[in-house]
């Protein structure tokens, strides 16, 4: 039976969104869940992936998001890559940019209706940088800045990188903006998980072999469009790693270790940790069981979800009086 919970019954919460590129489309489950069981965050804070799936739930889209991820396909997935070397980063962005625009138009942060901030890093000084006020979209943008493969963003006079550089999982954000008690999705825990495929030589997480997979499946018979860098970038040999598969796998290790060490001295009141250690962190063509995990996980701490806002419900009636 799902459980609706009155406002005044309970505390002030915050949702933490972490990073973890295609992993993050785990975040629409665990939003939904949550929702379905009448827990309904009052502040939300998204790195990278985290900020993007935040903001488009905030901005009302999140739906179209789902219908849009649930559609990807691989080739889809490059199509909206802009692959250049320069400027600091492989991919432009500008494609991803325009396709959020289109579905969610000219958005501040500040008319989202409840508190919000995306997470980035100064290039320079390496400061955790909170965005939360000004284009929701390009603070997104700004947030999910992978060093070496999106352009950093300017702003401020500032260079702008991935937030997952400083705080993957930022549950130390969403107290700082008022929440009383903090749900964090940790899209990075599941380091046991990372298996192979089957018959694969190498971890799925090493990457995929973009032209292999194409001629052998249903994209093979659609005119190829695929430039030639994604070509190199995404090409592997049977038995060794790709080189953007390297790229992607090594800023995972770099997520897994902060997010311990984050977590270590800022625990959440309840973690959930999707089990995605199968999922390559590009792997955004397979949306279906990536958000799948994320209602499940939700599911899988119900019991402590409740047991937390009923003790910081009381903790919080015993303050007022």
């Amino acid at each position: 039976m799902v459980q609706v919970l009155h406002p005044q019954s309970r505390p002030r919460i915050g949702l933490a969104l972490g990073s973890g590129v295609a992993r993050g489309w785990a975040h629409l489950g665990a939003i939904r869940a949550l929702s379905r069981h009448g827990i309904e965050p009052d502040v939300i804070v998204g790195t990278s992936i985290g900020a993007v799936v935040g903001g488009v739930h905030l901005a009302g889209k999140a739906d179209a998001l789902e219908a849009w991820a649930r559609a990807l396909t691989k080739v889809r997935m490059i199509s909206y890559m802009d692959f250049r070397v320069r400027n600091g980063g492989m991919i432009g962005g500008r494609h991803l940019v325009d396709a959020l625009r289109e579905n969610i138009g000219e958005l501040r942060i500040e008319d989202l209706g409840i508190p919000f901030a995306a997470v980035a890093t100064d290039l320079v000084t390496g400061h955790e940088v909170w965005l939360r006020e000004g284009d929701l979209i390009d603070a997104m943008r700004t947030s999910f800045s992978l060093p070496g493969v999106f352009e950093p963003m300017e702003h401020d006079n500032r260079w702008l990188v991935d937030g997952a550089l400083v705080n993957p999982v930022p549950v130390s954000v969403c107290r700082a903006l008022g929440a009383q008690m903090t749900i964090a999705v940790n899209l990075n825990a599941d380091i046991i998980g990372k298996e192979r495929r089957a018959g694969a030589p190498v971890p799925t997480v090493a990457g995929f072999d973009l032209l292999n997979e194409l001629q052998q499946g249903e994209e093979s018979s659609k005119p190829s469009r695929i430039g030639t860098l994604a070509r190199r970038l995404f090409r592997r040999e049977p038995t060794h790693p790709s080189m953007f598969g390297v790229m992607i796998s090594s800023l995972g290790i770099v997520q897994d270790r902060i997010s311990r060490s984050r977590l270590a001295g800022e625990p959440p009141d309840v973690h959930i940790t999707p089990r995605l250690g199968n999922i390559g962190l590009f792997e955004f063509d397979r949306a279906d069981e990536i958000i799948a995990e994320g209602e499940a996980a939700v599911e899988r701490v119900l019991p402590d979800l409740h047991d937390a806002i009923s003790i910081f419900g009381q903790d919080m009636h015993v303050g007022d009086n």
